[in-house]
């Protein structure tokens, strides 16, 4: 990020000609008409309504170090303007600017300027204005917002609302100090302070190399903390009955909960939350308090650090009952033990009152991507150098302990672009889990075992990943394979009535298997910035087990009360929202 001193946009309009504006952009020719319009009073006030294509619409063209449009020997840009003629607007045709700009010392603004909440850019430099009203904070697209060369002796608090900045002048004004709420526009680039007569403090802090990264920081960890308290969630009760003949004999409350692995929890990954609430003493606290209030018989974690395991989670979830299986991701076997501790996994953790252990697996799809590459350079350059894992354990309940119950957690590869490999990870979990069901049938001499399926998914509702699990089947040319069709001689193996005319369109998997969430209960559970949409999952055969509740959403007007733009939060420790379910097992 860059500090800039001095005003660098070009003025181009000067005297008392009259107000154009470009191509498609609304044409004001009449003081006292812009007025009316605008709002603005003043000596000789002037507007421009700038079109959205038009030159100088580069949110990021004043950098420190001089800007292509600076006036100070520079020729300026020749700007191509057209009038709208009384037959355009009889016509019905509408002017489209983002940019607005208001000069000629103008002291006062109406309230009806902040009626433009389509504006991207506002330029209210070199005028007379002595504060800004509170209302600005409505004008949320804005990125860019030039107030220099004003009498601005203070600033709102609610211009920290304003967190699609990436532009702020506010050089030569009044200013003694800035608003904490200011650290809240994290995705500034460029702050104007020059000319101010600002605290030392303040003003050293600036200086410095990114010192308007380091100054927001400072304003935002300076903001005091909100004393709102974590946000209340809601059971929703479910009236999903079993199946005729059969009965409920025991209930069991699941969680899938990924923590967020400290090393991935950056400023630069979460700038709009406090450095000391991204701090992992600080958020593991949450965390565990998350965990313990809810109670959960079964926990499922996903990026869970490894020492973070040994020294924080085990010893803490023991004292209250519980015992816990782990692995990291498979790069950790490759690694030195200083850098093999920092390494995330998953984590399943049961109570000891209700269950005992028969047996576990540790899924590394990277190893069976490699056991089932036959030759296909898909499988081997996409899928096996991803290092995720799945989790499996065979439970008995103590009280029934002739029916075990075969729990399996997961955490799938993140990136987007390799919807080929999140749905290939899958597809190579439910093979695997099938083997285990199977061997899990003849530990416990039984053939009837319900199976819970949990984890950070990273695969929206509409993705070929759900759709496999929740139809057990995906077509052999659905899109997310990309039309990389040398997965196929590998995949078949991963299917079962590969025989069957059904077979051989589609792969298939052999469990029917039931949400305990669906994207109407949960409309997200990872919460940022730039992202909220469901990715975690909790899934169970429904051959024996129906849901009874589920926690519900977070509150929405807690969130917006908070201004909550994004997790981790103060009272949010995680970016992900934990899901838990309470499950009926009938037989």
């Amino acid at each position: 990020m860059s500090s800039a001193g001095g005003y660098h946009h070009s003025q181009y309009y000067h005297g008392r000609s009259p107000i154009t504006a470009r191509n498609r952009s609304f044409v004001v020719h009449d003081d006292q008409r812009m007025s009316r319009l605008y709002g603005v009073s003043g000596m000789g006030g002037r507007n421009l309504a700038r079109d959205k294509d038009g030159p100088g619409n580069n949110k990021l063209d004043n950098q420190a170090g001089g800007n292509k449009f600076d006036s100070g020997g520079v020729s300026l840009p020749r700007r191509n303007h057209t009038f709208m003629q009384a037959d355009d607007l009889q016509s019905g045709k509408k002017s489209k600017w983002t940019e607005l700009e208001i000069k000629g010392f103008v002291r006062n603004i109406s309230p009806s300027l902040w009626q433009f909440t389509h504006l991207t850019a506002l330029y209210l430099n070199d005028n007379g204005l002595q504060r800004l009203p509170v209302d600005i904070c409505r004008l949320v697209h804005l990125a860019v917002l030039d107030v220099s060369t004003n009498k601005l002796r203070s600033l709102p608090n609610e211009l920290g609302d304003l967190v699609q900045l990436r532009e702020l002048l506010l050089n030569n004004n009044l200013l003694h100090s800035l608003p904490y709420e200011l650290g809240r526009l994290f995705q500034l680039i460029t702050l104007g302070l020059k000319g101010n007569p600002l605290s030392p403090d303040i003003l050293s802090l600036y200086s410095e190399p990114n010192g308007t990264q380091k100054l927001l920081t400072y304003l935002l960890d300076s903001l005091p903390a909100s004393q709102s308290g974590a946000p209340t969630r809601h059971w929703l009760r479910k009236t999903v009955d079993p199946p005729q003949g059969k009965s409920v004999f025991t209930q069991l409350t699941v969680m899938c909960y990924n923590v967020l692995c400290d090393k991935y929890a950056t400023r630069t990954m979460y700038g709009y939350c406090p450095s000391w609430a991204l701090t992992w003493e600080y958020r593991r606290k949450g965390i565990m308090e998350e965990i313990r209030s809810n109670s959960a018989d079964i926990i499922t974690l996903q990026e869970v650090e490894t020492e973070q395991f040994y020294n924080y989670f085990e010893p803490e979830l023991k004292h209250e009952g519980w015992e816990g299986i782990f692995s990291p991701k498979s790069r950790a076997k490759s690694m030195p033990e200083t850098d093999r501790k920092h390494v995330d996994g998953c984590a399943i953790f049961y109570k000891t009152s209700k269950f005992s252990v028969l047996d576990k697996h540790l899924i590394e799809f990277n190893q069976l991507a490699m056991a089932n590459a036959e030759g296909s350079d898909d499988m081997l350059n996409r899928v096996m150098t991803k290092d995720n894992i799945s989790l499996a354990v065979l439970l008995q309940l103590k009280e029934h302990p002739d029916v075990p119950v075969l729990v399996c957690t997961a955490h799938i590869h993140w990136d987007p672009e390799y919807c080929d490999v999140k749905l290939i990870q899958t597809m190579m979990l439910m093979n695997e889990l099938q083997t285990i069901h199977e061997k899990s049938k003849a530990l416990a001499k039984t053939t009837d075992i319900p199976i819970i399926l949990t984890g950070d998914l990273n695969s929206l509702p509409d993705s070929g990943v759900i759709e496999y699990l929740r139809n057990g089947r995906i077509a052999c040319d659905h899109p997310d394979f990309k039309e990389l069709n040398s997965y196929r001689s590998c995949l078949k193996k991963m299917t079962v009535d590969s025989n069957s005319q059904l077979g051989a369109n589609s792969y298939t998997h052999p469990f029917q298997l039931e949400q305990g969430y669906t994207e109407n209960d949960m409309p997200y559970t990872n919460y940022t910035y730039d992202f909220q949409g469901m990715i975690d999952y909790i899934f169970f055969t429904k051959k024996q087990i129906t849901v009874a509740g589920i926690l519900g959403p977070l509150d929405p007007e807690w969130l917006a009360e908070n201004k909550v733009i994004g997790c981790p939060h103060q009272e949010i420790p995680s970016d992900h929202i934990p899901l838990v379910a309470q499950l009926q097992l009938f037989k």
